[in-house]
């Protein structure tokens, strides 16, 4: 890249090497311990239940379905329709209050736990370890030239890799469509336009995020790398090297005394570099890319226990607790502070509505439209009428007959279906009218009241107002 001639008449050269870092594939070793099991255990309970909730039957139905097509979400025993979705808004808000708080305590463990790309980048690289072997192998075979092994060995893990990418799409779609329908489309090649879009859209992303992109996810495209240190104070929960113990680090033999060495416990082997899944040195500090999974904690350990020295080393610390050197029992102390504590209340709050909101709901909804083309009419008898229809939403898991009442004005009474039956699940709209002799209430517009009750359980009632127009 050149600017325009300087007073020479020549261009200037510009060295733009340093301007962009080159991407280096990052080789994770494996790494075995007390936090790469719990990082199994949530993979393991996460695909668990996304895998298998959707085979679950409720009632005769797929216990957690989101049908589009119908506009019901099923949630177990209990059924939401389009009005409802100021659920989905309060599920919105919980969740963002719980990763506030999951942050504030303990730093990144969503993401090194139970984001769905570290979930798929832990299995997709467990079954490259299983096809190509370890770190030394990996990159041996990746610096070879192309060859019928290297080929086959990459084939069956990409083959590997797009199955369990196309199962999970499918699972996805299985979730908006009912799973056992969906299989059936399957095996008959009949599949919708949508499913299929989304099935391979799902499927690719996961393979190519999971399998390629990996930690340039967490780097580069994911936001909460970026806003997480807002979250952050010193008394988060981070992992930490104590710089003060490790250094100055340097090689020894096995059992041989670091002071005499005048050396830290750190041996610089560099494992924890090896096993770190976005390819980081812990030991320069918190770092943006550092997502909490604890791999250099479990190798860190594993190599003090090698050469005779204490765990920890690398650890679950505070800033403060390294510089003012908190005991474990004072680290504890201070994870409950105002903002810990605002952030719980606020949580706790929202989750105690929700769930007396869920248990108190009358599983019946009506919506009433007056019929506008007609304000008001006088029949055969002499009366006034008005027509309405009335929307009754049944969400419930039982069929119900509801008896429809009307009241507000004196002597106000139905015309038509008084008795309605609306399957579990289900809605009816019902055409009546009411009427009122001449003369009674005001001119214009009457506020009126319809009542709708389950004829089998007294609780399930709605009573909804409307306007009842006289001339």
């Amino acid at each position: 890249m050149n600017l325009p001639a300087g007073k020479t008449g020549k261009p200037i050269p510009i060295n733009t090497d340093g301007l962009f870092e080159k991407h280096k594939k990052v080789y994770a070793r494996s790494v075995s311990g007390v936090f790469d099991n719990w990082r199994w255990a949530m993979v393991f309970f996460t695909q668990a239940l996304f895998y298998g909730l959707c085979w679950i039957d409720w009632n005769g139905r797929q216990a957690v379905l989101f049908h589009i097509v119908e506009r019901k979400f099923y949630v177990f025993g209990m059924a939401f329709w389009p009005q409802d979705v100021i659920y989905l808004a309060i599920l919105l808000v919980i969740s963002a209050y719980a990763l506030f708080l999951v942050t504030a305590v303990g730093g990144r463990l969503f993401c090194g736990y139970a984001c769905p790309q570290t979930v798929y980048t832990e299995l997709l690289m467990w079954i490259e370890r299983k096809i190509e072997g370890e770190r030394p192998a990996r990159m041996k075979l990746d610096a070879q030239a192309m060859s019928p092994r290297k080929l086959r060995l990459k084939v069956v893990k990409h083959s590997l890799w797009l199955l369990v990418a196309l199962w999970s799409g499918f699972t996805f779609v299985g979730y908006f469509t009912p799973i056992k329908e969906l299989v059936s489309l399957s095996l008959d090649f009949s599949l919708g336009s949508w499913e299929l879009f989304w099935v391979f859209f799902y499927a690719g992303f996961l393979y190519m995020q999971a399998g390629f992109l990996r930690e340039q996810v967490c780097k580069y495209m994911c936001p909460y790398a970026r806003f997480q240190g807002v979250m952050f104070d010193p008394d988060t929960l981070i992992i930490t090297y104590d710089p003060e113990r490790g250094e100055p680090r340097g090689p020894r033999k096995k059992k041989a005394d670091p002071n005499a060495a005048s050396l830290g416990d750190c041996i610089d082997c560099g494992i924890c570099v090896q096993v770190c899944p976005t390819g980081i040195d812990i030991r320069n500090g918190l770092q943006m890319e550092c997502i909490a999974c604890a791999a250099c904690i479990d190798a860190c350990d594993d190599v003090m226990d090698k050469v005779g020295t204490p765990r920890g080393l690398i650890r679950y610390s505070t800033e403060n607790a390294l510089v003012k050197r908190y005991t474990a029992h004072d680290i504890l102390a201070h994870l409950m502070r105002p903002r810990t504590v605002l952030y719980t209340t606020v949580l706790l709050a929202i989750i105690v509505a929700t769930v007396w909101s869920l248990a108190t709901r009358i599983p019946l909804k009506v919506d009433i439209v007056r019929d506008r083309s007609v304000l008001a009419r006088e029949v055969d008898d002499g009366r006034i009428e008005n027509v309405y229809n009335l929307h009754i939403s049944n969400p419930d898991e039982l069929a119900h007959r509801y008896a429809i009442s009307v009241s507000g004005i004196e002597g106000i009474d139905i015309v038509g279906e008084r008795i309605v039956e609306v399957p579990p699940s289900s809605a009816r709209t019902v055409l009546l009218s009411a009427r009122v002799d001449a003369g009674t209430g005001k001119k214009g517009s009457n506020q009126i009241f319809f009542e709708v009750k389950a004829q089998n359980h007294e609780k399930i009632v709605v009573r909804e107002k409307a306007s009842f127009f006289l001339p």
